[in-house]
C-alpha cells in the first residue's frame, strides 16, 4: 500500500527534493505550506506551521481525501543571522514559532492519526544543534529544541507504536541561503558578523545537495525502528563522535575562531 505523506515546507529545498523522491517511489505525497510547489504531482494544502488552525484543517483535509495519514516530515525552517542584541523582538517570535512550535504543534495535531497507521514523525533538526553557532543562536537554539523535542517524543509514543526520528543534516545548497533574515547591527559587531555570515554562506554554497538528504530520509521511512537521530555525511557523522570525547570548552574556542572572531 503506497504510504500518504505529509511534508511542511516542500514548496522547495530539502522539502522538495525530499518529496519527488518519495513521489518517485510511489508514495502519496502533500506539501503544507503557505506557498503551492511548481511540480504538480505533490499534492498542496495551504499551511502556516506557526498557525495552529491552518495545521488542524490541513491534516483534516489530508484525511477526507486518503482515509489516513502514514508519516509527517516537520521540515519548514527559516533562519536569521546576527547578535543577540540587535535582533528585533518579531524576528525572535517568528523563528521559534517557525522552527519549534511548527514542530510541536504538527506533531500533535498529525498524531491521532499516526497512531492508527503506526506512522512515523520525522523532524528536521540541524547539526548546529550540537555545535553551536555565534550569531546563529536563536537557529541553533530552535534546532537543539527540535532534537530534544523529538528524543522525548520517540519514549511518549514508544508503546503507542508511533515511531519518530529526527535528521540532524550540516550545509546543504538550498535557497535557505538567501533567504537568511540578516539582522542590521552597529560597528560594535558589524565586520565579525560579516565575516561569520560571509564563512557560513561559503559553506552551505559548497555543501550537499537536497537529494543526498532526500535520500537517508527515505530510508529512514521504510525502517521498522529507525534511530533517534540521525545525519547524513561521512564529515559529519565524524563531528557528532568527536562531540563526545572532545571538551566543551575546545569545541567552542574552535567554533569561535571559525564563526566569532
Amino acid at each position: 500500500m503506497n504510504k500518504v505523506i505529509a511534508i511542511t515546507g516542500a514548496s522547495s529545498g530539502i522539502g522538495l527534493a525530499i518529496a519527488k523522491m518519495l513521489i518517485s517511489r510511489g508514495e502519496i505525497v502533500y506539501c503544507l505550506a503557505r506557498t503551492e510547489p511548481e511540480d504538480k504531482r505533490i499534492l498542496f494544502k495551504y499551511c502556516d506551521v506557526s498557525k495552529r488552525n491552518t495545521i488542524s484543517t490541513a491534516v483534516s483535509q489530508i484525511i477526507e481525501e486518503q482515509g489516513r495519514l502514514d508519516c509527517i516530515i516537520n521540515n519548514a525552517g527559516m533562519g536569521i543571522s546576527g547578535p543577540v542584541e540587535f535582533e528585533p523582538a518579531e524576528d525572535i517570535e517568528k523563528i521559534i514559532d517557525v522552527n519549534l512550535l511548527g514542530v510541536v504543534n504538527c506533531s500533535a495535531v498529525a498524531l491521532p492519526y499516526l497512531r492508527k497507521s503506526n506512522g512515523l514523525i520525522l523532524n528536521i533538526s540541524s547539526i548546529a544543534s550540537e555545535y553551536a553557532i555565534p550569531f546563529q543562536a536563536l537557529y541553533t537554539a530552535t534546532k537543539a529544541g527540535v532534537k530534544e523535542f523529538s528524543v522525548a517524543l520517540k519514549n511518549e509514543m514508544r508503546p503507542l507504536g508511533v515511531r519518530v526520528s529526527c535528521l540532524l543534516p550540516g550545509d546543504v545548497k538550498t535557497d535557505f541561503t538567501k533567504n537568511r533574515v540578516k539582522t542590521q547591527v552597529d560597528s560594535v559587531y558589524r565586520e565579525r558578523v560579516e565575516r561569520s555570515i560571509a564563512k557560513m554562506e561559503h559553506d552551505e554554497e559548497n555543501g550537499m545537495t537536497p537529494e543526498a538528504i532526500a535520500k537517508a530520509v527515505v530510508k529512514v521511512i521504510n525502517k521498522k525502528n529507525p534511530p533517534a537521530t540521525f545525519t547524513v555525511g561521512f564529515s559529519y557523522k565524524l563531528l557528532r563522535v568527536l562531540k563526545r570525547f572532545l571538551p566543551q570548552k575546545f569545541i567552542n574556542y574552535i567554533l569561535y575562531q571559525m564563526y566569532g572572531k
